[in-house]
């Protein structure tokens, strides 16, 4: 029987992709003494095609586009610290967001995140989505010191909430790092479709919208001898 749900942040709760377009255009816009010269177009796609999807540390990325497209004026740093300090303001949730953890909390589910990344650029993000109040543990992978896929980190995240493994779901749109890393410590990996990644070998579920999990956890509260 679940009883608690664990979840990923970056493309799972947070719509990264449209967070990001929005901070690019804010950023062109705002830097345009060291940017006039860059077509807003070409800065943006340029730099979302360097980020890899946020797997490029953006400091090689702000490194690039100053030699492409030869920037004057502002180091990579400056920009860099830019980035960490007002990505936050830009952050998009995915539909439902809100709802879905709410009524998971309000179910009794213990709710966790486990995201990995800088401790403080996730913990923003994660208050610019209004859902901090929603989880009892928040595990960001530099703060912990593992990161995943590695499994330390999932098994530290369920000794604070006080659950096994089996009692455990793990939503995430990666894979590997979410759901094939989840199922190998034994918990029920629920992997949410990405455009960005082809689907895992293997899942226990596959879900396209979070709402999706208000009926899924009340299916899997149920005791095993009652799932038919």
């Amino acid at each position: 029987m679940v009883s608690a749900v664990l979840f990923d942040l970056d493309d799972t709760m947070l719509d990264r992709d449209a967070s990001l377009l929005r901070f690019l255009h804010d950023q062109h816009d705002r830097l345009q003494p060291f940017f006039g010269h860059i077509l807003q177009a070409d800065y943006v796609k340029r730099f979302v095609e360097l980020d890899a999807h946020g797997y490029v540390w953006k400091d090689v990325v702000y490194q690039k586009l100053i030699e492409e497209f030869r920037i004057q004026g502002v180091s990579a740093e400056a920009l860099l610290e830019d980035y960490i300090t007002r990505f936050h303001f830009h952050c998009v949730p995915v539909p439902h967001l809100m709802e879905t953890v709410e009524h998971l909390k309000q179910h009794q589910f213990k709710l966790a995140v486990i995201t990995n990344g800088f401790t403080g650029f996730q913990m923003r993000n994660i208050r610019a989505l209004g859902i901090e109040h929603c989880f009892s543990e928040i595990l960001v992978s530099e703060q912990v010191g593992r990161k995943k896929p590695d499994p330390g980190i999932f098994h530290h995240a369920l000794d604070l909430l006080g659950v096994s493994p089996q009692e455990s779901m793990y939503v995430g749109d990666h894979p590997i790092n979410d759901v094939q890393a989840s199922r190998q410590i034994g918990m029920i990996g629920v992997w949410k479709k990405s455009q960005h990644w082809s689907p895992p070998e293997h899942a226990d579920f596959v879900i396209d919208d979070l709402a999706e999990l208000k009926t899924l956890t009340q299916y899997m509260k149920l005791p095993d001898e009652r799932r038919r």
